[in-house]
């Protein structure tokens, strides 16, 4: 099955669940920015959950399958159309050969994920197809889709995970799912955030601002971190730190004074103060901001963070567990 890239969309990237294990050499995982749609896009076309998916931010591509292909469009409401009929999210859906898929644009929310049966065909770099562009790292060479490329896929039949649907013949999927437990667009909820190892070093002033306060996610953000534009931190006496490691959701607070949450291609190691990590049940949430978005944070600690994380896990594993059981039947 190939797919030819007609127009990329805004930022396109090929991504797995990310490249683990050579944080040490200083190479960072990538991986989509909201797990929790990728996961559920691969799971209603049948896939493994690391099955190498298409993740979409704001505009998505227009794309053309030479082979009939069962997708599945989870996350950000985009305003797809197949051949100029518009279809719904968070199902699968079955394409004819020579169709059109136009993924359009989304108002609510950021980032979507777009998972074919048997998952793209694409090179892995250190294992894994997750593109870090920062990095340059991945497939295309680390780089955004661009119109022209072309995409495979692999055989529906051999993808890790149950049978999908494609491989069986079947047409008509006449049930989705509904996304709002695991899809929250809404930039006033708070995000949950965990004192970091450098709070306390923070004035008075910046401590009860950083939960009081509102900040807004800047312009000059990407995958590797959302800067908060909003009232300036500023630590109690000046702090020398040595590189430390920090990860998907680490709050830092350079010396301007703005504070800069990291994302999926954060680097392994940063020399900034860590004053927060957002918990990471939030992580999937925070991915779904804009540009301009609100950002205000409420305090959990690492019990609770650690005990909501688990449960969502559970209550997940439990719907992916009842999808294949379904496609299976």
């Amino acid at each position: 099955m190939s797919v030819t890239v007609l127009k990329p969309g805004l930022l396109t990237t090929v991504q797995d669940r990310g490249r683990r294990g050579y944080a040490a050499l200083g190479v960072g995982a990538a991986g989509p920015m909201d797990d929790v749609a990728f996961r559920l896009a691969n799971a209603l076309v049948g896939n493994g959950d690391d099955a190498a998916a298409l993740e979409l931010t704001l505009v998505g591509p227009r794309l053309r399958f030479d082979t009939a292909a069962t997708i599945a469009l989870t996350g950000a409401g985009f305003a797809a159309q197949i051949d100029g009929r518009s279809i719904g999210g968070w199902r699968a859906i079955e394409i004819s050969a020579g169709a059109v898929l136009d993924c359009g644009s989304t108002r609510r929310g950021a980032r979507g994920y777009l998972a074919v049966a048997g998952g793209f065909a694409v090179e892995r770099v250190l294992g894994s197809a997750a593109t870090d562009v920062n990095a340059r790292l991945g497939p295309f060479g680390g780089r955004a889709l661009c119109a022209g490329d072309l995409l495979s896929a692999r055989d529906a039949t051999t993808s890790n995970g149950p049978p999908s649907p494609l491989s069986r013949g079947e047409r008509g999927f006449t049930w989705s799912l509904d996304p709002r437990p695991w899809f929250d667009p809404d930039p006033h909820r708070p995000v949950r955030l965990i004192r970091g190892s450098h709070f306390d070093a923070l004035d008075r002033a910046s401590r009860e601002a950083l939960f009081a306060a509102q900040f807004r996610i800047a312009a000059a953000s990407n995958r590797v971190g959302f800067r908060l534009d909003g009232p300036r931190l500023a630590f109690a006496e000046p702090l020398e730190l040595v590189s430390e490691p920090v990860g998907f959701g680490t709050v830092q607070l350079p010396a301007g004074g703005q504070p800069i949450a990291l994302l999926a291609e954060h680097p392994t190691t940063g020399g900034y103060p860590r004053i927060g990590q957002i918990a990471a049940i939030d992580l999937p949430r925070l991915a779904q901001r804009r540009p301009g978005d609100p950002v205000r944070f409420v305090e959990i600690d690492l019990d609770d963070a650690q005990t909501r994380y688990l449960a969502r896990e559970r209550e997940l594993a439990r719907l992916l567990d009842a999808i294949a059981m379904r496609l299976a039947t």
